[in-house]
């Protein structure tokens, strides 16, 4: 029997969070495949979670509190995992600990087991460029014929379900960010191979302040020990100096300016000289790094080009949430016929985004809707830069309205916001983006 299912054997788990993403379903499945008793409990109901809910139904030992919480599910069970995002000061974390009841998140647990059973662990975290180092990394170790495997902050991806796929060797890279960073605090361990790519504001709408934000982050490199890696980035490495770290943080050197990538902007490079140090520190070979990384083709959702319609290029960057991540692909792209901006609220600065909106961008179209008071707050800064923008209410218009003032050059979405209100999350926000747009180019 394999240590992780000697650890789960005959516990009564409840999974706090279900959500629409498939992580929390995917837990869900693998721990009752597991054979263990599953309360699955959310604030959203049974119809806002149908479809996650209709995958689970046919297992017998998976219970369902949905519409709210029952203090007796935190106090009388066995072990509670937490779903990123819920708050670590909630009554109902209160409500287990009071108890007793440990408190774990899956994708931690996962790396706990998964080095236990002899894997190396990349994780990779930081407020920009994780998600494209992580995917370059397994990138080019897949390229290179090593078995590795690709889970944390992945759409649709339980990483805990592949626990029974991991084998002594094999080398499982994890985009981290800082909720699922707490989960390493709870079980004081960090990965192998720490990536820190750089510490901009986030997450203010939930973190009281940027050095709790940190807090969570630093967990990747908190409990490394000797022969372990830590890699951060050049603008953030006095900050996790100051935070005494059991390694010397190490800071990447640029690739080489004959290596030619296929994605755009400086900061992609940047983030292929994370990669580049990680994948060096596992024992990779520059000629297969620099095949790997040249042949890398992008992720979806980040400086995306989607298709060219009468010599107008559609790019999807829908995972720009912060106003940093949108200047970044501004630069990228360089000169822009339609931005298409806006979403919820995150509390952010916007002085550097309005003066990288009027160097470069010739058309604004401003998504608006009741819940998007970070559109609202973008309207009143390009108001008063002096930056004519168009509202649209519906993603739908924003595009009609772009292809039409833009005959040649570029549309970028990028929308510097996080997506609530208009969509349930910025995962149905990218794919009704691609579908309207893709729709657009059949009509052209």
């Amino acid at each position: 029997m394999k240590e992780y299912e000697t650890y789960f054997k005959e516990k009564r788990v409840t999974l706090l969070g279900l959500g629409l993403l498939g992580r929390g379903v995917g837990d869900a499945e693998f721990l009752a495949q597991c054979g263990l008793k599953v309360t699955v409990t959310d604030t959203k109901t049974e119809e806002q979670l149908a479809e996650s809910v209709d995958r689970l139904k046919k297992y017998p030992n998976i219970v369902f509190h949905l519409g709210g919480h029952q203090t007796k599910d935190f106090e009388e069970c066995d072990l509670v995992i937490k779903s990123a995002g819920v708050r670590l000061d909630s009554k109902e974390i209160a409500a287990a600990r009071s108890a007793g009841v440990p408190v774990a998140m899956s994708t931690a647990l996962f790396a706990k087991y998964a080095m236990e059973a002899g894997a190396r662990i990349v994780g990779v975290t930081g407020t920009r460029g994780k998600t494209t180092v992580s995917h370059m990394i397994f990138h080019v170790l897949q390229n290179a014929g090593k078995r590795a495997h690709l889970g944390g902050n992945v759409r649709g991806v339980s990483t805990l379900a592949m626990l029974p796929e991991i084998q002594s060797g094999d080398i499982a890279v994890l985009e981290l960010d800082s909720w699922q960073l707490q989960g390493f605090g709870d079980l004081k361990i960090s990965p192998n191979i720490s990536v820190f790519t750089n510490l901009m504001p986030d997450h203010q709408n939930y973190y009281p302040d940027m050095e709790a934000y940190f807090s969570d982050k630093a967990n990747i490199f908190r409990y490394q020990n000797v022969g372990n890696v830590l890699i951060a980035g050049s603008t953030v490495a006095d900050k996790v100096r100051s935070a005494e770290p059991p390694l010397d943080p190490i800071i990447p050197e640029p690739i080489p300016s004959e290596w030619k990538l296929r994605i755009l902007g400086e900061h992609n490079r940047e983030n292929a000289s994370f990669a580049n140090a990680a994948l060096q520190a596992l024992g990779l070979a520059d000629d297969d790094i620099r095949a790997g990384l040249e042949s890398f083709e992008g992720v979806e959702g980040r400086l995306q080009l989607v298709t060219e319609i009468h010599g107008v290029k559609f790019y999807n960057d829908n995972n720009a949430t912060t106003p940093e991540a949108t200047i970044a692909a501004l630069r990228a792209v360089g000169s822009v016929g339609t931005l298409i901006v806006g979403g919820s609220e995150k509390g952010l600065v916007l002085d550097e985004l309005v003066s990288e909106i009027k160097k470069r961008v010739s058309n604004v179209i401003l998504l608006v809707h009741p819940h998007y008071q970070g559109s609202e707050r973008l309207a009143g800064a390009l108001q008063k830069a002096g930056i004519a923008y168009e509202e649209a209410h519906d993603l739908a218009v924003a595009i009609t309205s772009a292809l039409e003032k833009t005959k040649a050059g570029v549309v970028l979405f990028s929308p510097a916001f996080a997506s609530f209100g208009m969509f349930k999350n910025e995962y149905e926000r990218n794919d009704r983006f691609l579908k309207l747009v893709t729709q657009t180019g059949d009509v052209a």
